[in-house]
């Protein structure tokens, strides 16, 4: 076991069930990931057995079947998954946000219908803010439902960046609805939509056109949701009250930022878990490339990374744990994972020198992956963003 990302103040419990995700990643993902990957093949036996594990539940609470996990432990789980392959804990964390959305603000009725089904992966959940004209822009939406005279809601606009999008059976999807109030921010609803699994059209009104073709973070679909004419009804807002989306998703949002760190760093290990490896094995001038000082270095600089952005990420997780605001925290954790990832990415690339360069070498399917960490959940000027405004609040100047 390695001596980075190690977290003090673990329970019995948890170290086993981190342990656990660790052993089937290293036996059932690592194995077969590039392969998928080149492929862009879906991984349904890598998800059936994340259903099996319980993986699917893990944030849910036991009186809905799920295991009733923190966030922090759901986030270590998440590092192990994405140290396999991160588009695996991309399925997982849309799914994940869904529940949380369902859990945190839906009604009684919601809860009892969807947790039970989401805690088996029966239900699979995504989530959509994003438009094709706007993206960290959320107040820009127009995707728009319109209440009639009957009471139904009708749901027109599209869509985009909606992972799990096919495969996904319960939508989470962010829209604007005039309920008068004086803030755009207020007049945003969350409706829950449901769908087929698939591509075309998988519901009355609601159109999944088909696969995003992506430089990297293949095999998980990305996907446009496009409503025509969909009809709901009151019973699908979550929450059951209009007005209240927008705080909703941020909150949603806010715990997937975790999640993205948490990849962040499980992939940021594997590239230096292959760096490292590499430069104990490749030979120039005479010697393994690891005695040269310049690797030598480089190995230091990818470990302090790795070890960095864990130690941020597991704060943020905490915080959020104890009930307390965490979006400074989140912020930061994704900010400095994403970027760290990058370097460590880059820099593992490097020392594999040429061969990095190759399809046979996994570094080259980590060097297209990790860039999307730093756009996913909100890009990285967007968290600076956050973290300069949270930052000037708690140190503003006294009149």
């Amino acid at each position: 076991m390695s001596r980075l990302q190690q977290t003090e103040g673990l329970t019995e419990e948890q170290h086993e069930l981190v342990k656990l995700v660790r052993e089937f990643v290293d036996e059932q993902i690592i194995p077969v990931a590039t392969e998928l990957e080149h492929k862009d093949e879906y991984p349904q036996a890598i998800v059936d057995g994340m259903k099996e594990m319980g993986i699917f539940g893990l944030m849910i609470p036991e009186e809905y079947g799920g295991l009733g996990e923190s966030l922090l432990t759901y986030a270590l789980c998440v590092e192990e998954i994405a140290r396999g392959w991160m588009s695996v804990s991309g399925i997982i964390n849309t799914h994940f946000i869904v529940a949380y959305l369902v859990l945190q603000h839906g009604t009684d009725e919601q809860k009892q219908r969807y947790l039970p089904k989401m805690a088996t992966g029966e239900i699979r959940g995504a989530f959509s803010m994003s438009e094709p004209g706007c993206g960290s822009d959320v107040s820009a939406i127009k995707t728009k439902a319109v209440k009639g005279d009957d009471g139904d809601w009708t749901i027109n606009g599209q869509k985009m960046w909606l992972t799990n999008g096919g495969s996904a059976n319960l939508v989470a999807v962010l829209v604007k609805t005039d309920t008068g109030a004086d803030s755009v921010y207020r007049n945003m609803t969350t409706f829950l939509v449901e769908k087929e699994s698939g591509f075309g059209e998988t519901a009355q009104g609601v159109t999944v056109p088909g696969k995003i073709d992506k430089m990297g973070y293949k095999g998980v679909d990305t996907t446009e949701l496009v409503f025509e004419g969909h009809r709901t009804t009151d019973a699908q807002i979550l929450g059951g009250e209009p007005g209240k989306g927008f705080y909703q998703m941020m909150d949603g949002v806010e715990v997937g930022r975790v999640n993205v760190a948490a990849r962040g760093c499980g992939v940021a290990r594997r590239a230096f878990e292959l760096g490292v490896s590499y430069a104990q094995q490749r030979e120039t001038f005479g010697k393994k490339i690891v005695d040269h000082q310049a690797v030598l270095f480089r190995l230091a600089d990818m470990a302090v990374k790795v070890e960095a952005a864990h130690e941020m990420m597991v704060k943020a997780a905490r915080k959020k744990d104890s009930g307390q605001r965490n979006d400074l925290e989140a912020g930061m954790a994704k900010y400095l994972a994403s970027e760290y990832c990058s370097q460590v990415v880059e820099d593992s690339f490097r020392i594999h020198g040429g061969y990095g360069y190759s399809k046979e070498y996994e570094i080259e399917r980590l060097y297209r992956e990790a860039p999307m960490l730093l756009i996913g959940e909100g890009t990285a000027d967007i968290q600076r963003m956050i973290i300069g405004r949270r930052l000037v609040e708690d140190y503003k100047l006294k009149a």
